[in-house]
């Protein structure tokens, strides 16, 4: 298939994928985003499609799998400041930018330094905001170790705050 054709069915089934990207997104402008990055997607992997097979499923496969990723993405950046030192202070009431706000996030801070350099090496880059699989590369540990030592730093600086 050719490149103009390959654009020309695209252009022909790109009517069919609005509403289910709005069912998806519930949102007209995040719903039109959503489309054009699925037709950025499919452009860009023109040569993965096989002539002959069903183009409307796998622009939708493309479609789900982009809202998918972009949720998960939203969702992870979300988790990642709900478990800074300066939320956690927010959500025991105490305000950051009081005095004791500050003293409780300083100490927060020699919390985290206390922490054994096995869990706070990952702990500190991760919420510095890389993301596991980097961690992974930088140490050249198995995912699933920099997960559990990320989580079991998280596990002892709410126990020691808690104190």
């Amino acid at each position: 298939m050719s490149v103009n054709e390959f654009n020309q069915v695209l252009v022909r089934h790109s009517d069919f994928l609005r509403p289910f990207a709005i069912s998806l997104t519930r949102d007209t402008d995040a719903a039109r985003d959503l489309m054009q990055e699925t037709m950025y997607r499919a452009l860009a992997n023109k040569d993965k499609y096989n002539a002959g097979t069903n183009i409307k499923a796998w622009l939708y496969t493309i479609l789900r799998n982009t809202f998918i990723n972009n949720y998960r993405r939203k969702i992870k950046q979300n988790d990642l400041f709900r478990h800074t030192p300066a939320e956690y202070l927010t959500e025991s009431g105490i305000s950051p930018f009081s005095s004791d706000g500050r003293l409780r996030e300083k100490e927060a801070w020699t919390r985290i330094m206390e922490l054994p350099q096995l869990f706070r090496n990952p702990f500190v880059l991760y919420f510095e905001g890389y993301k596991y699989h980097e961690i992974a590369e930088l140490y050249k540990e198995p995912l699933g170790t920099i997960k559990s030592r990320i989580h079991f730093a998280r596990k002892l600086l709410k126990t020691q705050l808690e104190r």
